[in-house]
């Protein structure tokens, strides 16, 4: 079985939450079973094997979970994109919109140095909003943003293309179509 089917199988869907005509693609499963989560995260891992990640930035909460093991098998730090109000130094902040609201992350000022090569992490690309934010949170702080990787991308809401017409690279292990 190929990784795209293999991992797909195991993702489950949740329908109409949290909002009528919403799919949820809920990672717990893929997490749970200790051979998807491992070939899950070496396959964001392999790409960037080699090189000089600085940093990995994982977005809450399920991006802390991904981010953190392959912050490990990089060698690299890691640093957590919050919500607003989560983190207990001075922060920079951005507003940003989701599929089905409105919301803000946050992350530390001192997070990273100017021209420090950070890769993204988080488990879901819908409509980009959370991973754009991110973005110029961490562009913001002189980050030089090497790619961002997501477990699962949702082609159809166009967000993952949002992000590479940042000129970031993209890296989504399944897709599923609609919401």
């Amino acid at each position: 079985m190929n990784i795209q089917a293999d991992l797909k199988s195991i993702i489950r869907t949740i329908p109409d939450y949290p909002k009528a005509g919403i799919q949820f693609r809920d990672i717990t499963t893929l997490l749970g079973d200790a051979r998807s989560f491992r070939r899950a995260v070496d396959e964001l891992v392999q790409p960037f094997a080699g090189q000089k990640i600085d940093q990995i930035a994982g977005i809450e909460a399920r991006g802390f979970i991904l981010g953190g093991a392959v912050a490990h098998q990089l060698s690299a730090g890691f640093i957590p994109i919050r919500k607003k109000g989560k983190l207990p130094h001075i922060t920079v902040s951005v507003a940003y919109s989701l599929e089905y609201g409105l919301d803000e992350i946050e992350i530390h000022q001192d997070a990273i140095q100017p021209g420090e090569k950070v890769l993204l992490i988080d488990d879901l690309i819908a409509t980009g909003g959370t991973a754009t934010g991110a973005i110029e949170l961490l562009r913001k702080l002189g980050a030089d943003v090497v790619a961002a990787c997501f477990v699962i991308d949702l082609p159809d809401l166009g967000g993952a293309q949002k992000i590479r017409d940042l000129g970031i690279p993209v890296r989504a292990l399944v897709e599923f179509s609609g919401h």
